[in-house]
């Protein structure tokens, strides 16, 4: 018979599945029933066939989930309780490993078995989907690349932080989370600052804006909201996609990035917006709250693992012989999120707050009106996103309003009303 702890971690694993599965049903419905019509509040804001095109692709991503999320179940099912990870373990022992040696290989052989299970569907959504609907660019080689990129990055990054991780656990005392919890914070603000500059150029150009009139705005609007910036880069993510984003980072000076798809289909009054609501972001210091939020989600987290490493009945219900820290901290990864999988309605409503507040920044500093919308309105659109997601679904993962809610926010003139479309305007 499944021990106590067992039972109660496969209660909270089916109320997420069954939750999550819910609302993606639920979401899936909506988006059948719709029949691809322009949902009435944006009739005459959004064309009838990227409509339609919104609607097959939110049913074509919305199916690979529910194939995804229940293979995933399954998997994770089968990792903890099949005895693979004792086993494991074992291996590893009877191998010689020990200490630091034996925690980094065993979590590292339990982070690439997960990994591997994720490319098949990886690769389906890129060739299969992505390609259906015109967004992938990349070649199965440059997909090959970056994966292999990625790992190489994983391995040179995360080794040492892991023989990091295990001597503040050893070695430290009882008192080890708080030490801990003080270096992952002190590791995350230095990625703020090493990935742009040294990890991101790995998988992608990025160039300085070009002379022009676009330069030129973006710059004067950045002065006129006093933001101190490292440099406007244009990136090339039509290498691997169609859709378009921009995005800042850094803390003090940060660097702004469009992709260059975003570069290609905006007006000079749109990118502007854009670049504004990315400047609200810093200028609320939305940044600087997220940041300090996981800092004490980070420590409550580290706390409650300082509570279960020396719990032997957390061992013993999963097949080990004996505490162990690189068992306590892969049982905590792989089932941990079941415990919190509730948490996540209020981070994405702290997230769309935050995307309101910047919303309205940029409404202030960019003196064409509906310039913020037609932005909005265009990636929406040309990014196929959802036009009119289930309430219940949206306010569960949406880390965004909705292209309505964020035009009703907005009370913005007609999206395209009043903005200058001549050739010399275009980005």
């Amino acid at each position: 018979m499944p021990s106590l702890v067992v039972r109660a971690f496969l209660v909270f694993f089916a109320a997420e599945y069954l939750v999550e599965t819910a609302l993606l049903l639920l979401n899936l419905r909506r988006a059948a029933r719709s029949g691809g019509q322009v949902p009435p509040p944006l009739a005459g804001l959004v064309e009838a066939e990227a409509a339609a095109r919104s609607r097959a692709y939110t049913l074509a991503n919305g199916r690979l989930a529910l194939v995804s999320g229940a293979f995933s179940a399954v998997f994770t099912l089968a990792v903890l309780l099949s005895g693979l990870l004792p086993a494991l373990d074992r291996a590893l022992a009877a191998r010689g490993l020990g200490g630091a040696h034996r925690f980094v290989a065993f979590l590292a052989l339990v982070a690439i078995l997960f990994s591997l299970f994720g490319l098949p569907f990886s690769l389906y959504r890129t060739f299969v989907i992505e390609a259906r609907f015109g967004f992938n660019r990349t070649t199965f080689r440059l997909w090959l690349a970056d994966h292999l990129k990625g790992l190489l990055v994983s391995a040179a990054l995360g080794l040492p932080l892991l023989y990091a991780v295990y001597g503040f656990m050893a070695l430290t005392g009882r008192g080890w989370w708080l030490w801990l919890a003080g270096f992952l914070t002190a590791v995350q603000v230095l990625m703020v600052w090493l990935w742009p500059a040294f990890v991101a150029p790995l998988f992608n150009r990025f160039a300085p804006l070009p002379e022009g009139p676009l330069k030129e705005r973006l710059e004067a609007l950045a002065e006129a909201a006093r933001f101190r910036t490292r440099g406007l880069f244009v990136m090339d993510a039509s290498r691997r996609s169609g859709h378009g984003n921009a995005y800042f980072t850094g803390f003090f000076r940060p660097r702004i990035v469009l992709f260059d798809t975003l570069v290609e289909r905006m007006t000079v009054p749109e990118a502007a917006a854009v670049l504004a609501h990315e400047i609200g972001h810093y200028q609320r210091r939305h940044v600087h709250k997220r940041l300090a939020l996981g800092v004490l989600g980070q420590l409550v987290t580290l706390w409650v693992l300082s509570l279960l490493v020396p719990w032997p009945p957390l061992y013993r219900a999963f097949g080990f012989a004996a505490p162990s820290y690189q068992v306590a901290l892969a049982l905590f990864a792989i089932g941990g999120g079941a415990f919190t999988f509730f948490l996540a309605p209020l981070a994405s409503w702290l997230s769309r707050r935050h995307e309101y507040e910047a919303d309205r920044y940029s409404a202030a500093l960019v003196p064409e009106p509906g310039a913020l919308a037609s932005a909005l309105t265009k990636l929406n659109a040309e990014n196929l996103a959802n036009l009119d997601p289930h309430p219940w679904y949206s306010a569960w993962h949406y880390s965004h309003p909705t292209l309505v809610e964020r035009l009703r926010a907005l009370g913005a003139p007609r999206p395209g009303a009043g903005l200058a479309t001549d050739a010399v305007d275009r980005l």
